[in-house]
């Protein structure tokens, strides 16, 4: 079984007990939290189920793992000719997530 979430303005192609980095999230280490954004879902018998754009009542249980930045990036701008030079590094925040269950339905109050 496998889904399509869309999280942080990316899509991510998951599976039970996969952990992904997603972007930042403001929850802490060992938060559990429901993804409702599927965009595909998947099961064992080859049925898929597509939303347009989403699929509704249906989502993704993970739990926080850490809160950690990713690598440096360098950034450096140069005039020629003009003794312009400027360097500036800039690190991503990341979350690491566990998937831990696929599919959950959702509870909709009214």
């Amino acid at each position: 079984m496998f889904a399509i979430v869309k999280t942080g303005g990316k899509q991510y192609k998951i599976k039970e007990n996969d952990i992904i980095l997603v972007e930042k999230l403001s929850n802490k280490k060992g938060d559990s939290i429901n993804l409702n954004e599927i965009l595909l879902l998947s099961n064992d018998k080859k049925e898929i189920k597509i939303g347009t754009p989403l699929l509704k009542g249906i989502s993704v249980k993970a739990k926080v793992l850490e809160q950690k930045k990713g690598k440096k990036v360098i950034v450096f701008k140069k005039k020629r000719r003009k003794n312009y030079k400027k360097t500036i590094g800039h690190r991503q925040n990341f979350t690491v997530l566990k998937i831990l269950k696929i599919g959950t339905k959702t509870n909709t109050k009214k």
